[in-house]
């Protein structure tokens, strides 16, 4: 194998950001347009009152949501009945009884990674491109907290004044986490991750502008080289997507174990075996951990060992793993620069009552390279550095920068031969 393509190449790298152009699903400022998602008869202004008469008469008599019944609710209401008023009433009380609601329009539309409310007058999804308003209100709070109840028990989960907050993943893949106001003081507050339909491959996060075609490159000699990385990054910065399109370069004959606390890593082909933690139910009881479950496939004969987000005392798991031979391990942290990771890791091996000097020496001999992820202020996601780390005299390990990716190019830095010299190693 070829050392790392430095210099005149990785200048060459440089991928220019996307202007993102007029769309006949967003319209001409990038929103969507409302009768993309919710239809001619589902756009219907609707009087929240009447909905809600109808609603309790309904639920009183018991029986399936009709417009026929939804006729005879509103005659007995003593109010004009007329077909739009009918079909309009009978699509908001089925938005509120099937799916996301008057979301499920929006985790629908393509491309959408992330759809977020913030109280019953701010809804926002994010594309890709950023957060932008999806022109989506409910009525009140009272409405999205029936909503986040209704998603919560889907999944087994309470959500009340006494347990006021759920993280669950929903029966489609849908990641939900939901606050109830008044904790969440601008009204009940939701986050809904909608799940790859498939791994982006690496060429197609080449096009979008997240990575640059050196990059690209540098990218493959890692995955081929079997390096134990690490990708990091801030909240919606593409880790695991990165991860998963890396993923998808393995050697299709290698046993790849994944451990995720939600199943979103979806790698296209191999011998994948997937692993999920499970939260406590209602009773508080029939706990899986993400630390047991990386326990657990230490003893499925993993040719790789990937955690999907290291967040807790599993790092110390995860690094004792890759300290006994299981080469090529790898999986996604929070941190905001890749500087930042020694003190990351330190701070979670801390907490799981590993000692500082422990937890430093297990990361020297552990991981080879952090890839780190960054939104630019376009929005677009991109891989920003790759470094290597070094353990010094003080027997601290740092991030060295190998090479730092900007609009201008790609810059070595101090660890640029380090890295070299592991791809060297292992080819």
């Amino acid at each position: 194998m070829s050392a790392v393509p430095v210099g005149a190449d990785l200048a060459a790298g440089t991928h220019a950001p996307r202007d993102p152009a007029p769309d006949p699903v967003r319209g001409p400022v990038g929103v969507p347009r409302r009768d993309q998602w919710l239809g001619p008869a589902s756009g219907q202004a609707c009087d929240p009152g009447l909905v809600a008469l109808v609603r309790d008469r309904l639920a009183g008599d018991g029986g399936g949501l009709t417009p026929h019944r939804v006729a005879e609710a509103l005659r007995a209401t003593g109010r004009p009945v007329g077909d739009a008023t009918v079909l309009a009433v009978h699509a908001a009380l089925r938005r509120d009884a099937v799916g996301a609601g008057p979301l499920e329009a929006l985790l629908r539309l393509p491309g959408v990674t992330d759809v977020l409310v913030d109280g019953p007058d701010r809804v926002l999804l994010d594309r890709g491109d950023g957060l932008e308003d999806a022109g989506v209100r409910f009525g009140s709070d009272d409405e999205v907290r029936r909503l986040a109840q209704r998603l919560a028990a889907s999944a087994g989960r309470r959500l009340d004044d006494a347990t006021p907050c759920v993280d669950v993943r929903l029966a489609d893949g849908t990641r939900l986490h939901a606050v109830l106001a008044p904790l969440a003081r601008t009204g009940t507050a939701l986050s809904l991750r909608v799940p790859r339909r498939r791994a982006f491959r690496l060429d197609e996060l080449v096009a979008a502008g997240a990575v640059t075609p050196a990059g690209a490159r540098l990218l493959q000699q890692v995955v081929a080289a079997r390096l134990a990385f690490l990708v990091t990054g801030g909240t919606g910065t593409g880790k695991t997507t990165l991860l998963a399109a890396l993923l998808s370069l393995v050697d299709p004959r290698e046993r790849v174990v994944l451990v995720e606390d939600s199943g979103e890593l979806r790698p296209s082909g191999g011998l994948v075996v997937a692993l999920e933690a499970r939260p406590p139910n209602v009773e508080g009881a029939g706990e899986v951990t993400l630390r047991t479950l990386v326990r657990q496939a230490l003893r499925m004969r993993p040719d790789r060992l990937v955690v999907g987000e290291v967040r807790s005392g599993e790092v110390v798991d995860l690094l004792a793993a890759l300290n006994t031979g299981h080469e090529g391990g790898c999986g996604t942290l929070h941190a905001n620069s890749a500087a930042a990771v020694p003190a990351r890791v330190e701070a979670l091996a801390l907490a799981a009552g590993l000692p500082r000097e422990a937890a430093h020496s297990q990361l020297a001999a552990a991981l080879d390279v952090v890839l780190h992820l960054a939104r630019g202020r376009d929005g677009v996601r991109r891989l920003e550095q790759v470094a290597v780390l070094q353990r010094g005299g003080d027997g601290l390990v740092v991030a060295e920068p190998a090479l730092t990716f900007t609009a201008a190019g790609a810059a070595e830095g101090p660890g640029a031969d380090r890295l070299a010299g592991l791809l060297r190693g292992a080819s």
